[in-house]
């Protein structure tokens, strides 16, 4: 039993904001049905640097970000395929989308009406922007939305600035927050018996992720600084050089910032008045820097790390992609899954979920689904026969 058993969702989501959501929803246990246009579908099966699983219309982006789903084809434009979905929404318990916010109503299939067929349903538009406003169907993308959030402005430094993060933070984000909003909605209705529309917008979802940094600027008046691996709380707190490579600490309190002047043998440091104390050391930082990178250049990272860390100092390596995914720590948790999608693609790597619950663990189920996979077994599910299906099919309904 996992935490959704008995839930149905209903995603129209493409790419990654939705899709994100759905996951994590679908590894909670719910029944995810993914209403996938008859052409092509999710444009995630075409994306990914693998050739022939873009070909196959299974791409690394949509491997990754689908496990658990059942796709179903579905054309929205055509009378009979509304028809289908409308008998979908009857049986379901959330709707998901991350269309623009005029899609829905044009086709007819807005909140309003979908409630009107089943009241208990919980509706989910993410959108760049939201559902209003004066930008609300101006088109997004991630790298839109980090430039629009400020995001983009406190990344890097004076030699590299604006910085895009290297990942799309947003999309995850705002499928994250639309998860939570799910879950919450679900939970309202467990009590009342009413479903509602739920309205996320990717530039909403950020912004708050900018805590202390916003609140300086909020409460404080303080305008942020681009500091590249520097933490603006505390110093020494960022990126540092060692004899092979580099390696972050954080001392943000005092006790820390002592341990660290004892561990690599500069106790001047510690009554130099420049560094004295914690506000005196944030306005000395790049005088300190130099300082603590002559000693830390003496012995390689990995011996720093462990006398740091064994003082109660956070410290750690800097390490790339693919040994972040080998190490122990991540092993041990159970992060990454390995599942054959089938005989031809074999077995790929994936992400299940990540937060650990006692009772109802989540778990990756079944693999990233062909397009239109499940079509006959969910329209056989409403009450369609076999035939009725292969008739739609003929029609380029499903």
């Amino acid at each position: 039993m996992g935490a959704l058993t008995g839930v149905r969702v209903i995603d129209l989501t493409n790419v990654l904001s939705g899709p994100f959501c759905t996951l994590h929803l679908a590894l909670l246990g719910a029944e995810v049905v993914k209403v996938e246009n008859p052409k092509a579908g999710d444009l995630a099966r075409v994306l990914g640097n693998v050739p022939r699983l873009n070909k196959a219309l299974m791409g690394t982006s949509f491997l990754a970000q689908n496990a658990n789903k059942k796709s179903v084809t579905l054309n929205l434009k055509a009378n009979e395929g509304k028809e289908v979905f409308e008998k979908l929404v009857a049986r379901a318990d959330v709707v998901v989308e991350n269309f623009r916010p005029d899609v829905m109503p044009r086709l007819g299939l807005g909140y309003p009406v979908l409630a009107g067929i089943n009241p208990r349903i919980v509706y989910c538009g993410i959108s760049g922007f939201g559902q209003t406003g004066p930008d609300a169907e101006k088109p997004a993308y991630d790298q839109i939305i980090q430039g629009l959030s400020g995001e983009m402005d406190v990344n890097g430094d004076e030699r590299l600035h604006p910085l895009r993060a290297g990942f799309p933070v947003c999309d995850t984000v705002g499928g994250l927050n639309a998860a939570f909003a799910i879950l919450a909605a679900l939970y309202h209705r467990e009590k009342t018996g009413e479903g509602q529309m739920i309205d996320v917008a990717l530039l909403d979802s950020i912004m708050p992720l900018m805590g202390w940094v916003a609140a300086n600027l909020l409460i404080g008046g303080q305008e942020p600084v681009a500091m590249g691996n520097d933490n603006f709380t505390a110093a020494p707190s960022g990126t540092f050089r060692t004899e092979d490579g580099h390696i972050n600490i954080a001392a943000n309190k005092q006790e820390q910032w002592e341990a660290v002047a004892e561990v690599i043998g500069a106790p001047e440091l510690l009554t130099d008045p420049r560094f004295r104390e914690r506000d005196e050391r944030r306005k000395n930082r790049n005088a300190l820097t130099p300082l603590l990178e002559e000693k830390l250049r003496k012995k390689p990272t990995a011996f720093w790390a462990g006398a740091l860390n064994a003082r109660d100092v956070p410290s750690g390596d800097i390490l790339s992609l693919k040994a972040a995914l080998a190490q122990p720590q991540v092993e041990h948790r159970q992060v990454l899954h390995e599942v054959k999608v089938d005989d031809e693609i074999g077995e790929v790597k994936i992400f299940g979920l990540t937060a650990r619950l006692s009772k109802t663990p989540g778990a990756i189920t079944s693999p990233p689904p062909r397009l239109g996979a499940h079509t006959e077994e969910v329209l056989v599910g409403l009450g369609y026969s076999r035939e009725d299906v292969a008739a739609l099919k003929e029609r380029g309904i499903v």
